[in-house]
This record gives C-alpha cells, structure tokens and sequence, in this order.
C-alpha cells in the first residue's frame, strides 16, 4: 500500500513538472526541490526519468522542454514567434557582413531579419531561395540580388529543387547565413522539408564561412531532415535563452557561439 502511494505521488510530480515545463519552457531544480518539499536528488531523478523518455532536455540546474519539430509551420505563423530575438539576431548577423561580399541567406524569418538590416551595405551581392528576402532588398543601388530559381514552397516563399540546386553550384560565396528549425547535439541541424535540407547542403559547400541564425527556442528540438553535424558550421548566433549546456557543448566542436 505504502509502495503505491509512494508510485503515485512520484506519477503526479512528474505530470506536475511537465506542465510547469509546458506553461513555462524551462524549470529550475532549485525551484522545483522547494516546491514539491523534496530533495533535489529526487527532482533530479525525475528530469533523468524524463529525459530518457525523450521528452525534456536537461540542462545545468534544470530542464528544458523538448519539442519535435516535425511539420511545417506558416510563415506568418513564424513570424510573430520571438520576433525581438529574431531582430537582434538579424543586427548581429548583419555586423558581421563586410562590404564587397557575396552571401548567400537561406530562407526562413531570422534570415529575413538580416536583410532588414543590411540595407546600407555597400557592393553587397545576395543570394537567395526565399521570394520575400528577395523582395525586401529589390531596388537598391548598393545590392545586386540574385534568386536561385526553382519550385515555389507556397508555406514558406522559398524555392528548392533541381534548378535552385543548380543556381547554387554556379558561384562561391564568403559567408552563408543558415536559419534551422532544430538545433540538437545528437540529431544535428534539422528542417522539416527534405529539399530545402538538400539546398541547403549545397549552400555549405559553397560558402567559405557558414553561420547559424536561431533563437534559443530552437535548441533541444529535431526536425525530419538532416542539414549537417554541428562541427560542420563555423558560427552560432542565437539569444540569451541558450541554455548552459547547448552553448558549451556547441563551443566544444569548435563553433563560435555569438550571444545577442
């Protein structure tokens, strides 16, 4: 009898925490400990429990809670998701862009950040696959834009397939700016859509530096199609929400982790 009250009040804590985790996207052990009037040794073992069952990641003090990426979100929908974030993120991308290069953006709501901010470059050439990015930066003297052609993503406004794959492996570029929907250290750099992985490979192989723009709400989660490894990238610009052990471990495999 003891043993079941003691199963159940081990079951009701762990639905408890993975709603908190829910509501909030991150807990704390500390907190948590002193909620529930247990150890943290307990509150530990449940994050581990959790954590094998795939459905938090376990950061330094706490936990985060783990999304599958697995469908493709609206544009419009993106947009408004840590548009902030998304903004700083763009500013900081866009200080790295020196005049006279040629740089390719992927397609995506961070990377269109950029291109908001890279107005008053000069002898700038910008390749993309996103029909909006493009249109962003239509018109101006100082920026030669170039569209990689290809089938239209009508929930994206990018272009992938064999023509976008063949306007790729034309040109080399200095810098290429990859936005990612899942940023795992075991499942690597994911997207839901499989032709726009396949794209963006070839942007990699083209580009002399290769830069991921993504808010922290993107790591701990996976999507369908691989991109690369994460030691395939030079450069990680994301937000204060990283947690602890996504930063050090992406600083372990050599990628500069640019906080903003």
């Amino acid at each position: 009898m003891g043993n079941n009250n003691k199963s159940k009040s081990t079951v009701d804590r762990r639905n408890e925490i993975l709603k908190r985790l829910q509501e909030h996207g991150k807990v704390k052990v500390e907190n948590l400990s002193k909620s529930f009037s247990v150890s943290s040794v307990t509150i530990r073992n449940d994050l581990e429990f959790l954590e094998e069952k795939g459905i938090i990641h376990r950061i330094y003090g706490g936990a985060l809670l783990r999304e599958v990426v697995s469908h493709d979100k609206e544009l419009d929908e993106k947009q408004k998701l840590h548009a902030e974030e998304k903004k700083r993120i763009g500013q900081a991308a866009a200080d790295m862009i020196v005049d006279g290069e040629s740089i390719v953006l992927d397609s995506g709501t961070t990377t269109l950040a950029i291109a908001e901010s890279i107005k008053d470059k000069h002898d700038l050439t910008v390749m993309t696959n996103a029909i909006n990015i493009a249109v962003e930066l239509a018109g101006l003297e100082n920026i030669t834009v170039m569209l990689t052609g290809g089938t239209l993503r009508k929930k994206s406004y990018s272009l992938v397939g064999p023509e976008a794959e063949s306007a790729i492996q034309k040109y080399y570029f200095d810098k290429f700016f990859l936005a990612v929907d899942g940023f795992d250290m075991n499942h690597v750099l994911t997207t839901p859509n499989p032709l726009e992985a396949r794209l963006n490979r070839l942007m990699i192989d083209q580009s002399q530096e290769v830069i991921v723009v993504t808010d922290s709400s993107k790591f701990g989660r996976r999507s369908f199609s691989v991109i690369c490894d994460v030691s395939e990238i030079d450069t990680v610009i994301t937000d204060k929400g990283i947690g602890e052990s996504y930063r050090n471990e992406t600083k372990n495999k050599n990628v500069n982790v640019i906080i903003v």
